[in-house]
């Protein structure tokens, strides 16, 4: 991961979060933001929080999959503009390692390479959708509301275009940047915005469940495949079967593939080791 290093995660369990709180259980993380009083809108220092902890989930061998969460009734508002453009106004975190290029939240989910869920149980507004739209899965409630705000304040949501892309017609993007409205969780669904909808009361079960599921299946395959996934878009289609066989053939020789293989011929749970 570009922003930070294997070495600087070394740092993690030294490191205090002003805005944001996570948890580790079994191959689990969990990533929460904490910023309520301001709708979790995201400042500088709270925004490097959120890649150093993506950092150290991709890092961490024993992660397997992601959560991420929010407290309060917003999701998350976007950036805390005040914050990125007084200095002052933004309170850093003295502990975090120093990161290693410009924040962009964009690019940190992009390169996880894990499992990630998002559990949305509030309105998701502008630079919001950069986490949401960086997750594999977004389970949302159907109060929740999402919606691009930028014109209405002069801006343009010029980050979010890019992770959007993969999701919606370019059409929709615009229209979603042009009018600034807020579309139901309902609608989110249609457009594949988001993945389940699901009743407030049973959100975190099933989040919880999707987890557990994930967390059991063969950790190296799956990042073999987003990662191979990822790499596709900029191999010639000519080329692609031809790119993604000889991924096959690597995974093949892995421990985890023999192990695998092993497990249902002898009708067992496979033990994996990601390797």
């Amino acid at each position: 991961m570009r922003f930070y290093t294997e070495e600087d995660i070394k740092a993690f369990d030294n490191v205090r979060f002003l805005h944001i709180k996570t948890a580790k259980a079994g191959h689990l993380f969990t990533i929460t933001l904490a910023r309520s009083e301001k709708r979790n809108a995201f400042t500088p220092t709270m925004a490097e929080e959120i890649i150093f902890a993506l950092a150290y989930a991709h890092y961490e061998a024993e992660i397997r999959c992601v959560v991420l969460k929010a407290e309060g009734p917003v999701f998350c508002a976007g950036a805390d503009l005040n914050a990125f453009h007084d200095p002052s106004a933004n309170t850093v975190n003295g502990l975090l390692p120093r990161i290693h290029e410009e924040v962009r939240i964009g690019d940190a989910f992009n390169e996880l390479l894990k499992p990630c869920i998002a559990q949305v149980e509030g309105p998701v507004l502008a630079g919001g959708f950069l986490m949401i739209c960086g997750c594999t899965f977004v389970f949302a409630v159907p109060e929740a509301t999402f919606s691009l705000p930028e014109v209405k304040r002069g801006i343009w949501p010029m980050q979010v275009m890019a992770s959007l892309t993969p999701i919606v017609s370019q059409r929709k993007i615009l229209e979603m940047s042009i009018t600034g409205k807020a579309y139901s969780a309902e609608e989110a669904l249609e457009m594949g915005l988001i993945t389940h909808l699901v009743e407030r009361e049973k959100i975190a079960e099933e989040v919880n469940a999707l987890a557990t599921q994930i967390c059991n299946s063969a950790p190296l395959a799956i990042q073999s495949g987003m990662r191979s996934l990822q790499e596709l878009k900029n191999i010639p289609q000519n080329e692609q079967h031809t790119f993604l066989k000889s991924e096959l053939d690597k995974l093949l020789k892995t421990e985890d593939a023999k192990e695998g293989a092993l497990a249902f011929k002898e009708k067992r749970e496979p033990i994996w080791k990601g390797r």
